[in-house]
C-alpha cells in the first residue's frame, strides 16, 4: 500500500529533486535522522520535532524545520471513537492460520458507513516469510458526494528494533510534510494512535487530500488505514475532503473485527537489517547541539530541537520570523565529497576557496532547489583529513514551506564560524 511506500519515500520525494548545489551527506544520515525524529515525536506528543532529510545522490539539499498543529478537542474525540481500546490493543502475538485477501476486503467493507457503494476491491493474504507478506485490503468507496480510495495494512513490528524507529507510527518530519496536521495520543493498554491530515504531494498545501490513521498496539502490531479524496492516489486534484472523517478512520483501525487477522500475523524473521554500525565514527548529538547553539545570538529563541549523531537541527527565531539552522559533522568524507567542493554547475552565488592548510570551503547562497521561494544559505568545510562540517539555514521552518522572513537570520560570516568550529570533533 502507499503508506509502505511512503515510509521509504518520506525523504525520497525531496531527494529526487536534489541538485549538485548542495553536497551529499553521509550515506546513513537519512536512516539515523528518520529514527531520531520519530522517536522524539512519539515521546513528546504535544509538539513536533524536526529531522533532517539528507541527500545521498550526486547533489544535496537543505532541509528546514517547523511545528505541526493539532486539533485539540477534536483530537481527543478521535481517541474516544470506535471500539474499546482493548479490542485490538491486547491481542496475542502468536500467529495462527493465514488470513486471505478476500477476508481482508470483507472486513474492511463491513466497517464502512452504510449507504455507499464499493468498487475496485482487492486484498492480499498474510504469508510467513521469507519474505513476510502483510495482509492488506484496498477499495474505492463512493456516495452521492463523491469517491475515496481506502486501504488498510496490518503488520507486526520487528522485535529487534525499537518500535518508535520503524513502521508508520509517529508524526512525519516537517521537512518532508510541512503542511501535515498530525496528532499523537496514548490509549489505554499502552497503544499509540497517530492521526494525520495531509496532501498526496508533500510539498504543497493544495490538491488531493490524504488522511491516514496508524494504531500501534502495545504488543507491536500496527494497523494503518489511509484515504485519498476523490479516488485513487494521484487520481484527483480537486482538493475535496475524503468521504470518511479521521474519527471514522480511527474507528476502523480500532475495531475488533481485525482480531483474527491480528492473531494470524506472521512473526518478523531474521536479525534487524538496520542495526547500527559499531565501527563508524559519529559526532554525538549532545555535542552537535552544544556547539551549534553556542554560535546563536542570545537575543533569539530556539525551538524544535532535533539532535543526533552527526547532525543537529533547530528553529531559530530572532523576533523577525522562523529560521531553520542545521549543522552536519562527519568523518572520512574526502572520497564522498570528491568534485563537490567546487562551484561548477551551481546556481546562485557560490564561492569555493582552499585555505593555507588545505581546508576546502564552499559558500552557496541561492534559491531552494524545491522550486519555492525559500532562500538556502550554506557553508561547507572539508578538512584535509576528511572531517566535514556543513552549516546551513533557510528563511523558513521548511524548505518547501512558506517563507517566514525576507532572508535567513544568520549571516554567511556566522555560518562560516559555525562550519569552522573544530569543537564538533573534540569533547
Amino acid at each position: 500500500m502507499s503508506l509502505d511506500k511512503d515510509f521509504e519515500t518520506r525523504v525520497a520525494r525531496a531527494m529526487s529533486r536534489a541538485t549538485s548545489e548542495f553536497p551529499p551527506h553521509a550515506a546513513d544520515l537519512v536512516q539515523r535522522s528518520v529514527a531520531r525524529g520519530r522517536r522524539m515525536r512519539l515521546f513528546a506528543a504535544t509538539r513536533t520535532v524536526v529531522m533532517a532529510v539528507a541527500v545521498v545522490t550526486a547533489g544535496g539539499t537543505l532541509m528546514a524545520t517547523g511545528a505541526f498543529g493539532s486539533h485539540g478537542a477534536d483530537a481527543q474525540q478521535q481517541l474516544r471513537v470506535g471500539a474499546p481500546a482493548r479490542s485490538t490493543e491486547q491481542q496475542p502475538a502468536r500467529p495462527s492460520s493465514s488470513v486471505s485477501g478476500e477476508e481482508m476486503v470483507s472486513t474492511l467493507k463491513s466497517l464502512l458507513p452504510a449507504g455507499g457503494t464499493v468498487s475496485a476491491a482487492s486484498g492480499r493474504a498474510s504469508q510467513a516469510g521469507p519474505p513476510v507478506v502483510w495482509p492488506s485490503a484496498k477499495l474505492t468507496y463512493s456516495t452521492a458526494k463523491g469517491s475515496s480510495s481506502i486501504d488498510i495494512t496490518l503488520s507486526r513490528l520487528d522485535s529487534g528494533i525499537p518500535a518508535d524507529q520503524q513502521g508508520e507510527g509517529g508524526c512525519l518530519p516537517v521537512e518532508v510534510r510541512p503542511y501535515d496536521t498530525c496528532t499523537t495520543g496514548k490509549l489505554p493498554g499502552g497503544a499509540v494512535l497517530n492521526t494525520t491530515r495531509s496532501f498526496t504531494y508533500p510539498s504543497s498545501d493544495t490538491g488531493q487530500k490524504r488522511w491516514y490513521v496508524v494504531l500501534t498496539t502495545a504488543d507491536r502490531v500496527q494497523l494503518t488505514v489511509e484515504e485519498f479524496g476523490g479516488g485513487d492516489e494521484k487520481g484527483s486534484s480537486s482538493g475535496t475532503d475524503p468521504l470518511l472523517s479521521i474519527a471514522q478512520l480511527t474507528s476502523i483501525v480500532r475495531s475488533p473485527a481485525w482480531n483474527k487477522a491480528i492473531t494470524a500475523l506472521p512473526a518478523q524473521e531474521g536479525a534487524p537489517s538496520t542495526a547500527p554500525s559499531t565501527t563508524s565514527k559519529h559526532v554525538p548529538g549532545a555535542r552537535m547541539n552544544r556547539v551549534l547553539t553556542s554560535h546563536l545570538p542570545r537575543t533569539g529563541t530556539v525551538s524544535d530541537l532535533n539532535a543526533g549523531d552527526g547532525m543537529v537541527q533547530l528553529v531559530y527565531d530572532d523576533g523577525h520570523g522562523k529560521n531553520m539552522v542545521e549543522a552536519d559533522a562527519q568523518y572520512d568524507m574526502t572520497a564522498f565529497l570528491a568534485e563537490h567542493m567546487g562551484c561548477a554547475g551551481v546556481s546562485g552565488h557560490c564561492e569555493a576557496t582552499t585555505l593555507a592548510d588545505g581546508t576546502q570551503v564552499k559558500k552557496v547562497q541561492g534559491p531552494s532547489e524545491k522550486g519555492g521561494a525559500a532562500q538556502v544559505w550554506l557553508v561547507d568545510v572539508l578538512y584535509p583529513d576528511g572531517r566535514r562540517v556543513a552549516a546551513r539555514e533557510v528563511n523558513s521552518y521548511a524548505e518547501s514551506g512558506p517563507v517566514t522572513r525576507p532572508r535567513p537570520a544568520l549571516s554567511m560570516a556566522q555560518l562560516l564560524s559555525i562550519a569552522l568550529d573544530k569543537k564538533f570533533f573534540t569533547n
